[in-house]
């Protein structure tokens, strides 16, 4: 594998430990070169409640992985389906009465939303950020309005937020295997995106799975997670009305 490089992914979801291989070109292309899915334990009502049973899994099936392919990770990327998350959509303004659209004033917007996200959830860790819109004298635009002239902007961001103790306690466990986490996706934005590169003239859309036990909805505006919700109920309840 002299012109490739591998990558570590886990899925956390709620029933088990999904890991991926994925095998990296030269071209940055990734395809799935190994799939090992193990149950999840240490896990209960969306929150760590063994941290002991989880790191073992999850250090025991990294050691598996590394030996099979005769490779040596440092760092993962994680996809969580199974934690309880916050999301909050805030909208920033700029008067410009008839002034030109500067970068540095989008950036205050934005570093303005974000202190006040920090300052208010303080128990929480962001780990997305989206831009859901962009409106320049309450019209809707595609990108970002630098250099353009009008009399009043908004711009709304999108977070997604964690529990701060769930995030601490995933950054221990990988460091106690000594792998460093590269970067934590959501399970539904990773499908969503999926869904927006195939379907380029959809922009806005839910997106629900229905599972055994559960039920997901996400809802997705111009191609950004905005919302997501989590029920308890799932196909078994169709199956017992039958």
């Amino acid at each position: 594998m002299k012109n490739f490089s591998l990558k570590l992914f886990l899925e956390i979801n709620f029933t088990d430990l999904v890991f991926l291989v994925g095998k990296n070109d030269e071209n940055n292309n990734i395809d799935v070169a190994y799939e090992l899915k193990v149950p999840l334990n240490g896990m209960d009502n969306k929150r760590i409640t063994d941290f002991e049973k989880l790191f073992i899994a999850i250090k025991k099936n990294v050691y598996l992985i590394e030996q099979k392919f005769n490779y040596t990770f440092i760092e993962i990327v994680l996809i969580l389906n199974n934690f309880n998350l916050t999301f909050i959509n805030l909208s920033g303004y700029k008067k410009l009465n008839g002034s030109q659209i500067l970068k540095e004033n989008i950036i205050y917007i934005l570093n303005t939303l974000k202190s006040y996200v920090v300052e208010t959830e303080i128990k929480k860790e962001t780990l997305h950020i989206f831009n859901t819109e962009f409106n320049l004298d309450k019209k809707k635009i595609d990108n970002l309005p630098i250099g353009l002239f009008g009399d009043f902007y908004a711009h709304e961001l999108s977070f997604v937020l964690i529990n701060r103790n769930d995030y601490k306690n995933l950054k221990n466990i990988f460091a106690k295997c000594n792998l460093s986490v590269n970067k934590i996706l959501i399970k539904s934005f990773v499908k969503g995106s999926s869904i927006s590169e195939n379907n380029k003239n959809i922009e806005t859309f839910f997106h629900i799975e229905i599972h055994e036990n559960n039920v997901n909805i996400s809802y997705f505006e111009n191609h950004s997670l905005k919302f997501e919700q989590n029920f308890q109920f799932g196909s078994d309840i169709v199956i017992k009305d039958i």
